[in-house]
């Protein structure tokens, strides 16, 4: 059987780097030839970080930091290929996610970076980028958008799953054995677990949840963190770093409150509000299949399979696809959806007024 390769380029809100995954699409079930992860350096994860949260000579800025990530993908993609021991004329596209720094659903934009012209220039690999832009240009939210990957990979005949990813910010996809697919951003992830760690232990994340572990939430600080409008709004909804950030975290918190008490509080936060976001609208729910970083947070595991037993609550590895392959790899399945013509939106996810091919195509 010929292969269909296709490159899957993914840096989500964790701002921990680029995922890059080579994805043969030929046979029945998309399989995954090859990973790759490259770490972003510091200062370029400062600049995004500013870029988010708004800067001085923010366009300038971006412009440069576009250019960065660019770099940073192509260098990824020769990685990938290497590894793998496949030359660049044998993948048909690129998909790449880009790096979000605005999204604003509400106001008519949300915007990646990445600049899909330098990044096929750099490569000599055909590119598709900026997919968000035309589901929120037909009024819906840009995201999430693999909810169509995860129904080809996921679904079953037999039960009711949800796929969980656990990313920056957390979102659902609901795979009804019979019915329609939906889902929606439940709230943060790893975002403010990460931020906070970063500030108290000087260390990238809360390595498997253990300084939370060690402490007990604290009740008050989490129904002020839970009373965010954001957890009681109807679906469709998307969210990021322009909503659930440092200074919204500071106006939640009190004075004297232990570092270690506030990191659990905040694991708390995401087994809840995933939790009951999955009770409100999925009740019927029979098993939880959980992708992305947060699947290392052991602690954070367990307190979901204990919020929401006796469903099972599974790392995606269990089926067929490693949890940090799965948003690279939808990506890569998203540009082989815009090079045939075909959707890669799901109107009932986003809210678009109906299926979109999504993505803007940059020839080799």
């Amino acid at each position: 059987m010929s292969r269909e390769l296709y490159a899957g380029l993914m840096s989500g809100t964790s701002l921990d780097g680029v995922d890059a995954v080579l994805l043969d699409l030929a046979g029945p079930r998309p399989e995954v030839l090859g990973h790759t992860h490259r770490p972003f350096a510091p200062a370029l994860r400062a600049e995004l970080l500013a870029l988010n949260a708004g800067a001085q000579d923010e366009l300038g800025r971006a412009a440069l930091c576009a250019n960065h990530l660019a770099r940073e993908y192509a260098a990824a993609v020769s990685d990938l290929l290497a590894g793998a021991s496949i030359g660049r004329l044998a993948l048909r596209a690129i998909g790449c996610h880009g790096q979000t720094i605005r999204h604003r659903p509400e106001a008519g934009y949300t915007l990646q970076i990445g600049n899909g012209a330098l990044l096929a220039e750099l490569t000599g690999v055909r590119v598709v980028a900026d997919f968000r832009s035309r589901d929120v240009a037909a009024g819906g939210q840009g995201a999430p958008l693999a909810p169509a990957f995860h129904a080809q990979i996921f679904s079953s005949r037999a039960e009711h799953r949800i796929v969980l990813n656990l990313g920056g910010m957390a979102n659902v996809t609901s795979l009804p054995a019979g019915g329609a697919v939906a889902g929606f951003d439940t709230g943060p992830g790893n975002c403010l677990m990460d931020l906070w760690a970063q500030e108290h232990l000087g260390a990238p994340r809360d390595e498997d949840g253990t300084w939370a572990a060690g402490a007990p939430a604290d009740d008050a600080l989490l129904a002020a963190l839970l009373g965010e409008p954001y957890f009681r709004l109807p679906p469709p909804k998307s969210t990021g770093r322009d909503q659930f950030n440092r200074p919204w975290l500071e106006r939640k918190l009190r004075a004297g409150l232990d570092a270690q008490v506030v990191q659990a509080t905040l694991l708390e936060l995401t087994a809840q509000s995933v939790a009951q976001a999955i009770r409100r609208h999925f009740a019927d729910t029979r098993r939880l299949i959980v992708c992305g970083g947060g699947v290392r947070n052991g602690t954070l595991m367990a307190r979901l399979a204990g919020l929401l037993q006796p469903i099972p609550v599974e790392s995606s590895a269990r089926h067929g696809l490693d949890p940090a392959h799965v948003e690279a790899a939808a990506f890569a399945w998203l540009a082989a959806q815009a090079l045939g013509g075909h959707p890669g939106n799901l109107p009932a996810v986003t809210g678009a007024r109906g299926p979109r091919v999504l993505g803007a195509i940059y020839p080799p």
